[in-house]
């Protein structure tokens, strides 16, 4: 039975855009998680020396290019293909990762911006969702996605870098704490 899994997952891994849990594997094959979790580990084994690799990322398995052919990758792709995030769109996305759950008004206090349109971006891009409303203020709170970790290649928000040593003063940031709302409510 194995020998007919691992093909399988192999078909489903080269059409997938986004990762594919163990148990959703599990569900579509009709074969044990368990089983299925050894095979997919066989694949990583079976795929070094590669142009590419089997990783497990936010939540679950996809195929990625291995990051030494990053270069020759980047050559082939169309500038065209791919769209940058814009130096508002990245500070506002940093904030949400590290403030996540976290109001509009919020990020725009600590920007000192109005961030409507920003955020508009993100959660039209899927690096950024609704997560709820806050039960104090009714405000619709934001955080970030499965795609959000995908793109930065981690599994979840706890593998982001300590922002603290970054940016001396980040003390200053709890004074939004206290008033949340923020001045662009």
């Amino acid at each position: 039975m194995a020998s007919e899994l691992k093909p399988a997952l192999e078909a489903i891994l080269m059409v997938t855009d986004i990762p594919v849990t163990t148990d959703r594997f599990a569900e579509v094959l009709e074969a044990p998680a368990n089983e299925i979790d050894v095979l997919l580990r066989e694949l990583v084994q079976d795929y070094e020396g590669r142009g590419f690799e089997l990783r497990e990322i936010a939540g679950g398995w996809r195929i990625f290019s291995r990051p030494e052919y990053g270069d020759v990758v980047g050559k082939f792709v169309l500038e065209a293909q791919t769209s940058r995030l814009t130096q508002a769109a990245l500070e506002t996305l940093a904030i949400v990762a590290y403030r996540q759950p976290v109001s509009r008004s919020r990020v725009a206090a600590i920007r000192g911006v109005n961030v409507d349109s920003v955020i508009r971006t993100l959660v039209t891009r899927g690096l950024v969702t609704e997560a709820g409303a806050d039960p104090e203020s009714g405000a619709t709170l934001y955080q970030t996605t499965p795609a959000f970790l995908e793109r930065l290649g981690i599994s979840s928000i706890s593998e982001l870098p300590p922002i603290s040593p970054l940016l001396p003063g980040l003390d200053a940031l709890d004074e939004f704490e206290d008033n949340p709302e923020g001045q662009f409510s």
